[in-house]
């Protein structure tokens, strides 16, 4: 897509500041199709943007990345259509359909960034620009996306690392909620990079939340050794936070994300750290950019992922992005 298309202009990063702020005072929807008017709203003729994720149902994260991308279409003046579904071919699936659909635009996590490569190809063919976030920093260049906002998921772990040495752990237990998705496997690569102890790799199924606190405390309880447990996303984290505290057990539990339900955890100190992405901003910007695409010809990044992390938030600083995060923006 980067090389089928007219050079496009480069926005400042004033303006993009300037854009998310114009947003920020608008929430989020739960219908598929999400029409949402505010005052002040772009007096460009409508489009019809498409948001597909590889989120699981109920996954309070992806909530976050959905107020952006509503608050974002609703200053954009675009009808926004998310869909979801974890498993890749199903992603394709939903890709087709939207290609099928005429959209003016596709926003996409590329949890595996090869397999959906060909979906994308076809997107480009039928001339549908393609944003992508959250999930393939390290491999969508090699797709028809023109940009991509997210965390540099192995900076990520590796600040998670540096975050463990402090703390003085020296065993490590990364838990991988799911299997094949490059994010997951990056977080736990660049920690290992990073720590001064040992780590060491652990998969539970994250959609059984008792099941995966099952493995996780079992694990726990055949190896004393491990003093840290790193969880890849906050719910999860919460959740083993609280079986090890219940059980009085010695390690500590640091995790990926935020959200308001980990507020509590920070502040009290069972969860040591989070490593938070900004999903909000990765929903708003992934939207706005396509429309700023589609409206002015503006790509950002110059073919290298926008970061909107890593951010590290901790009992110290927890309390000056609270009520954000309360207010499900953070």
């Amino acid at each position: 897509m980067r090389h089928s298309r007219k050079r496009p202009l480069t926005v400042s990063a004033a303006a993009l500041l300037l854009a998310a702020a114009t947003g920020c005072s608008s929430s989020g929807g739960k219908q598929e199709q999400e029409r949402t008017s505010v005052a002040g709203r772009a007096d460009t003729p409508r489009m019809k943007i498409a948001m597909i994720t590889h989120a699981p149902a109920g996954d309070t994260f992806f909530d976050v990345i959905r107020k952006g991308a509503t608050a974002a279409a609703a200053k954009d003046n675009v009808r926004l259509v998310y869909s979801n579904a974890v498993e890749v071919p199903k992603q394709a699936a939903l890709i087709q359909n939207a290609i099928d659909s005429k959209v003016d635009g596709i926003a996409v996590t590329l949890p595996n960034p090869t397999a959906l490569a060909g979906a994308l190809k076809k997107a480009e063919a039928a001339g549908i620009p393609v944003v992508a976030f959250n999930a393939g920093d390290d491999a969508w260049q090699k797709t028809s996306a023109m940009m991509y906002f997210g965390e540099p998921e192995e900076t990520a772990g590796e600040k998670a690392g540096r975050e463990l040495n402090k703390a003085g752990a020296k065993h490590a237990l990364c838990v991988l909620q799911a299997q094949g998705q490059v994010q997951l496997e990056a977080r736990c690569a660049g920690l290992e990079k990073t720590f001064e102890g040992r780590t060491e790799k652990l998969y539970a199924n994250g959609e059984d939340m008792a099941q995966f606190v099952s493995i996780v405390t079992a694990k726990l309880r055949t190896d004393r050794a491990i003093d840290a447990v790193v969880t890849l996303n906050s719910p999860h984290g919460i959740a083993v936070a609280k079986s090890v505290r219940a059980a009085d057990g010695p390690a500590k539990v640091a995790t990926f994300g935020l959200g308001k339900d980990l507020i509590p955890s920070l502040k009290d100190g069972s969860v040591l750290f989070t490593v938070d992405q900004q999903p909000y901003l990765q929903g708003y910007e992934a939207i706005d950019t396509l429309w700023l695409y589609r409206t002015n010809g503006n790509v950002l990044g110059a073919d290298e992922t926008v970061p909107t992390g890593p951010y590290i938030v901790t009992k110290k600083n927890v309390a000056q992005i609270a009520d954000y995060a309360r207010n499900g923006t953070r």
